[in-house]
């Protein structure tokens, strides 16, 4: 199974060295290592969605053990409490002062393992950390980490106790990416990888092959990846189609609600520098933009009930608009 091309030292030897540590551990799941690679070069955050055994958690897991940074796993549960994520002040009666102990969202790289499944009052309080970078707990406001990102995850199968994720929320994420059962060939590799880490033992340890400053500086060479005045305008019209369907094509007007927002421009403008830099190139492509937007669209763009009852999918309707938006 041959390696994708972005695994063999792309623009950054640093994130090269990440991208195949992360495709050597994470089998058949070549998407989700790329998604994670552009989530972290964009500075944004990931939602991860699909069945149970699909190593989401693996490949995050992974990724936050590769970079030299702290890592917080935070198991989300129907009776999380927002001052479990946040944190919470505690008395001390020999100083007659409260003292504030940091909850788990002060971590650089942070796992909302099935983000799903907590209340509205957590939900809140993630999307301050997520939307803001700080906490309010008590009486202050606190600043997270310069490097924080939240990768999440949630099952779609099952639907009991969860509590599905705001629009404010889901607006939040750079990118929500699906993942799917890998075929026969990958399956097998999954066998013998699985196989190998018995032999090995589980506890061999995950060396860091990126620091905090060399992301910093990889974001940097992102943002002056050119984006030509027609390429720009191309992603201009796909974010405008999702708002204006009729103009582009009659037939998507009954399907779509709410169109994306502005910080979808946003995150699809960054996605598609990071992926022409792992790419090695110093350009934005029109393909660029149509590889990522699925994944800056899919969680943002909101169907009519009537769309819905039809069968029809957020992902049909982006691939629809990407037909009849005319290329550059």
């Amino acid at each position: 199974m041959p390696a994708p091309p972005w695994t063999s030292a792309p623009a950054s030897g640093a994130f090269g060295r990440l991208a195949a540590a992360l495709t050597a551990r994470v089998i058949g799941q070549s998407h989700l290592v790329e998604r994670l690679l552009i989530a972290l070069l964009a500075d944004g955050h990931l939602l991860v969605e699909g069945a149970p055994g699909l190593a989401k958690t693996r490949s995050i897991r992974t990724l936050a053990a590769l970079i030299d940074g702290s890592f917080q796993r935070i198991q989300f549960t129907p009776d999380l409490l927002p001052s479990d994520i946040t944190g919470t002040e505690i008395y001390r009666p020999e100083s007659g002062e409260f003292e504030f102990r940091p909850g788990p969202l002060f971590h650089e790289l942070v796992l909302a393992d099935e983000i799903n499944r907590a209340p509205a009052k957590v939900q809140s309080a993630l999307l301050e950390a997520m939307g803001e970078r700080q906490v309010s707990a008590g009486a202050a406001t606190r600043p997270l980490p310069e490097l924080f990102m939240v990768m999440a995850t949630q099952n779609p199968l099952e639907q009991e106790g969860t509590y599905p994720l705001p629009e404010a929320q889901l607006d939040r994420f750079l990118l929500h990416v699906v993942v799917d059962y890998p075929d026969a060939a990958t399956e097998n590799a999954i066998l013998e990888l699985a196989r190998d880490e018995v032999t090995r033992g589980r506890s061999e340890p995950i060396e860091p092959l990126v620091s905090a400053w060399e992301i910093f500086a990889a974001r940097e060479a992102v943002m002056t990846t050119h984006v030509a005045p027609s390429v720009q305008d191309y992603l201009v019209q796909l974010v405008l189609a999702t708002r204006e369907p009729a103009f582009h094509d009659p037939a998507l007007a009954p399907d779509i609600e709410y169109g994306v927002s502005p910080r979808a421009t946003i995150a699809l403008d960054r996605a598609a520098r990071a992926r022409a830099w792992l790419d090695e190139r110093d350009y934005v492509t029109p393909g660029d933009i149509q590889a990522i937007a699925p994944d800056v669209f899919r969680h943002r763009l909101v169907l009519t009930l009537a769309a819905q009852a039809r069968g029809r999918t957020a992902d049909d309707v982006i691939e629809h608009l990407l037909d009849v938006v005319p290329l550059v």
